[in-house]
């Protein structure tokens, strides 16, 4: 009897495993994220970290005005982590490209800005 229920719970197992990696990628690894310009989700990530970083006010490029997020790369950890280049716009006028790490956390409903510098 207790090698039917081991069997079935191996197999469930595999199809859970196998489900989660073709959706998401394997856990911790990094992945790109297609059609970005069109991606609402990563563009809203690009605003909220241009935001975060003009709110803690310890820059030397003023008040940044957000442009659009360039390239993205998704990683699963605890949550989900977003690897962000953003083009935006210094009070000179000068569009500029830095990069962005955002971690959110759904159940948690929250996002967290981890880094934001400018690109090399």
């Amino acid at each position: 009897m207790a090698k039917p229920r081991a069997l079935i719970f191996s197999v469930v197992l595999v199809c859970i495993i196998v489900s989660v990696t073709a959706y998401e990628g394997f856990v911790g690894g990094k992945r790109e994220v297609k059609d970005v310009k069109r991606n609402k989700e990563v563009q809203d990530l690009g605003r909220f970290s241009v935001e975060e970083f003009n709110r803690q006010g310890i820059n030397g490029y003023g008040d940044l005005v957000f442009s659009e997020v360039v390239e993205a790369q998704k990683q699963v950890v605890s949550g989900f982590k977003y690897y962000l280049k953003i083009e935006a716009t210094t009070h000179r006028g000068d569009r500029k490209v830095f990069d962005s790490v955002v971690v959110i956390k759904p159940w948690l409903r929250s996002k967290e800005l981890l880094n934001f510098a400018p690109s090399k």
